[in-house]
């Protein structure tokens, strides 16, 4: 992952190396620095389904659209439900009429995909031949549930995209040391069949059990095709890094989202 510069007119902008470089396409990761948000969801809140000022998040959204160079109306955010529902969108969806999904594809340029995290892992995906491109929310239900996988299903079935040309990015979310779960969340994992190895790690100081919730959509992504030189994954614990990263798991009900997202320009 790569910061932008600092002349950028939103400081700590972050892009996935592997994306970056494709002319037609734009995408970025926020960090909670730049915004008008106080207190607790100080400063760049960008979740609309927060306790925050409604219009401190709007400006928030208009902050982020004008260092990007696109209107705010072209920002496309689910309310996203934990689950593994996903939409197909042709055209951009008022904020006024919410769509509950947790992943989201286009082939429409000028549609910007975005999904909202505050500890839970935020996926892109494109494919360059087919000009398809995908954002997803995987909390630990809808890794479980295997939205990642499924949207990448989708994305063959609907617009023949070959799984080994797709390029994939997870972004910044808690780590495996800092995500402490219960049995029945392991549980969960092993009924849905995902391989535990490389996923869990039991704490011996604690005798509780650890997952590693960007190894376990990696590893979705690798069993549906794409290749390993083509994920790129983040290292950062938003939860270890709460200064730069909103976590939920640290700041509970009161924690602001930050934004991953992905366009195709006309």
């Amino acid at each position: 992952m790569r910061t932008e510069p600092s002349d950028n007119r939103l400081p700590g902008l972050k892009r996935f190396s592997i994306l970056e470089k494709i002319p037609r396409l734009m995408h970025f990761i926020t960090t909670r620095r730049g915004g008008v948000s106080t207190g607790a969801y100080a400063s760049l809140n960008l979740g609309e389904y927060t306790s925050d000022d409604p219009e401190a998040v709007r400006r928030n959204k208009e902050l982020l659209c004008e260092a990007l160079g696109m209107d705010l109306a072209q920002l496309c955010i689910p309310r996203q439900v934990h689950g593994d529902e996903v939409v197909l969108l042709d055209a951009p969806f008022p904020s006024s009429r919410p769509l509950d999904a947790d992943a989201l594809i286009t082939a429409s340029p000028g549609i910007c995909l975005a999904v909202a995290t505050a500890d839970c892992v935020p996926l892109l995906f494109y494919d360059p031949e087919r000009e398809v491109l995908a954002a997803v929310h995987a909390g630990w239900r809808g890794t479980a549930l295997g939205i990642a996988r499924k949207t990448i299903r989708r994305m063959k079935q609907t617009f023949g995209c070959n799984p080994a040309g797709i390029l994939a990015g997870i972004g910044p979310s808690i780590g495996c040391r800092a995500f402490e779960v219960g049995e029945e969340v392991c549980g969960a994992f092993i009924a849905s069949g995902i391989d535990p190895s490389g996923i869990f790690l039991r704490d011996a100081s604690t005798d509780r059990m650890h997952v590693d919730l960007k190894e376990a959509n990696r590893k979705q992504l690798l069993n549906e095709g794409l290749r390993r030189e083509h994920i790129e994954v983040s290292e950062i614990c938003t939860y270890t890094h709460h200064r730069d990263y909103f976590s939920a798991r640290r700041e509970g009900l009161c924690s602001g989202r930050i934004l991953t997202g992905i366009l195709l320009k006309s």
